[in-house]
């Protein structure tokens, strides 16, 4: 029988979820090992090009025009300040660059044509590139793929039930959508979501239930745990327990065997010892550098020393999938 499937229910992902801990990291584990290199994780980079000034509303969000957070709204940058920071993470061991938008949605004028220029730049670097720059038409993720991504990342979020509680500026199904003209790109998808909300465990299993019953798995799915932000809605919610780190991760994993499960955010508040857990369970790529977006992040000095620990790797460039071909048509403005 086929470790993937397509057909989960709530209540099978729940009765793993719910499992004892020591048997549901031991069957993580054991699946982790049979579909991956345990002893490799990606080291990813994450890069705002355009921060703060979002019109959207996500509740955890500091990035939203509507909160009064202390982030600065910055305009995009410029393709070599991207460049330069690109090689600086690929010095410190990072394999994947994403760049990061605070947009609703991806627009055919002179900011999306600097983009396409930037994924092109990061893509003569020998790096995996990344986008997360909310919204895209399959046109444009067409554009996006020729001018040589690697992925797109769009997050779900948390269960289709709870959602409104969390944005109300976006419909689920649009989340959908967009995932759906990522995959007819052609670019591998990342899609993952954010623990810590306020959601009960059947909202994070509903939320897994979704991925894994999509026409394919996504190739990457993060799994972040809230960053409480002052200024935001959810600025008061807890931290988010390293134990359902773990359960969660462990559940991604057994879920979605091939995904490469990405540990995000909410790494400041975790002790090496829960890391370490959590790459048992399944995780197989970390995002380093001192910020992720606008959030905090362990240094990259700090990763590398972790890594020497554990006995870990960083994973090369394109070891899970060949290198995107840049093609001409990727010069020309939809504008």
């Amino acid at each position: 029988m086929s470790d993937i499937r397509h057909n989960w229910t709530k209540e099978e992902i729940l009765a793993i979820y719910n499992k004892p801990l020591m048997e549901l990291l031991y069957e993580a584990a054991t699946m982790h090992r049979k579909h991956h290199d345990p002893s490799v994780v990606q080291v990813s980079s994450l890069i705002s090009i355009k921060t703060g000034g979002c019109p959207e509303d996500c509740a955890y969000c500091p990035q939203a025009a509507r909160y009064n957070t202390k982030v600065k709204v910055h305009k995009l940058m410029d393709v070599d300040e991207v460049t330069s920071l690109a090689k600086n993470a690929k010095a410190n061991g990072a394999s994947r660059v994403c760049m990061g938008a605070a947009w609703r949605n991806v627009r055919d004028n002179k900011d999306f044509d600097k983009v396409v220029d930037m994924v092109k730049s990061v893509h003569a670097l020998d790096l995996e590139v990344c986008c997360t720059l909310g919204m895209v038409t399959e046109l444009q993720a067409k554009r996006l793929a020729d001018a040589g991504l690697y992925a797109y990342n769009h997050n779900l979020d948390t269960s289709e039930e709870y959602y409104d509680d969390i944005i109300s500026t976006r419909t689920y199904d649009e989340r959908l959508k967009t995932l759906e003209n990522i995959r007819n790109a052609k670019l591998t998808v990342c899609s993952g979501g954010i623990i810590g909300l306020g959601e009960s465990t059947e909202d994070r299993v509903g939320m897994l239930q979704t991925l894994a019953n999509l026409p394919e798995h996504p190739q990457s799915t993060p799994i972040n745990a809230l960053v409480p932000v002052e200024g935001t809605p959810l600025e008061e919610q807890e931290i988010v327990p390293i134990w359902d780190m773990v359960r969660m991760i462990a559940t991604t994993r057994l879920v979605l065997p091939k995904t490469v499960v990405r540990l995000s955010a909410g790494r400041t508040q975790m002790s090496m010892e829960g890391q370490a857990l959590c790459f048992m369970a399944g995780a197989g790529s970390i995002n380093a550098g001192d910020k992720l977006l606008t959030t905090p992040n362990p240094e990259f000095n700090d990763d590398m020393e972790m890594f020497r620990i554990l006995g870990l790797q960083a994973k090369k460039p394109f070891a899970d999938g060949d290198k995107p071909v840049v093609k001409e048509n990727a010069e020309q403005s939809l504008a």
